[in-house]
């Protein structure tokens, strides 16, 4: 028969996969781009939204905090980070350089299934972008799913997880972009490097879809300079 010490090292279980749910659901609002930056959060209507207890989404909440996604102010308020000019630029030029080699890794490792959602995710896109006033909260969230379509197909784990980290801070920046100004999305530049991407990708061309998805992220980051939309220092 187990002793009570053995009991006490197991973990617990249902509080684990609550906590996995909220903070499932709370990266997948920072890389959608539904939320912006300086954007606030409440524990208590987080946990209502979630119908769960506070505790799993405070564990959430840490989880995301410790990886600079969230912040937690002293009064325990959470905010969306709000990025300097200088540190959003670091960030996207990391963005190209990780995520270029997953969009080549993927241009030679796809299979046809992968293929044809990439496909999909990029005509979604693409009919979205070229409707006469588009969505531009749904053009956010259709842009990530077409880019994470893509790396789907890189077959390394590691780095899908590092890109994941990644778009949780670049997510609520890239609101500022296609879905503050919806007039880049009419001016066609997104949808002209995902048809490269896509190209390079059919054609098994690993240097030209890292080409192609390195300038879709380095157009949208000076797009997004260019506006001043960003301080030029940290925000306390």
């Amino acid at each position: 028969m187990s002793s009570p010490s053995a009991l006490a090292d197991l973990p617990l279980i249902e509080q684990r996969t609550l906590a996995d749910t909220a903070y499932d659901a709370l990266c997948d609002l920072l890389a959608s781009g539904r939320l912006a930056p300086g954007d606030k959060l409440s524990l208590r209507q987080t946990a209502a939204a979630l119908g769960v207890s506070v505790m799993p989404v405070r564990e959430a909440v840490s989880r995301l905090a410790s990886d600079g996604a969230l912040e937690v102010a002293p009064n325990r308020a959470l905010r969306v980070p709000i990025l300097s000019a200088s540190a959003f630029r670091e960030l996207a030029e990391t963005r190209m350089a990780v995520e270029g080699m997953a969009a080549s890794r993927a241009a030679m490792r796809r299979s046809g299934e992968e293929l044809a959602t990439i496909r999909r995710a990029e005509a979604s896109f693409r009919t979205l972008a070229e409707t006469a006033e588009p969505d531009g909260a749904r053009a956010v969230a259709l842009n990530r799913d077409l880019h994470f379509a893509i790396y789907a197909a890189c077959g390394l784990q590691p780095l899908r997880e590092i890109i994941a980290r990644l778009w949780l801070k670049a997510g609520p920046v890239l609101n500022l972009d296609l879905r503050a100004h919806p007039e880049r999305l009419r001016q066609g530049f997104a949808v002209r490097r995902h048809a490269e991407a896509l190209a390079a990708i059919e054609a098994r061309d690993g240097p030209a879809a890292e080409a192609a998805i390195a300038a879709d992220i380095g157009d949208a980051a000076d797009f997004i300079l260019s506006r001043g939309a960003l301080p030029a220092t940290d925000t306390p």
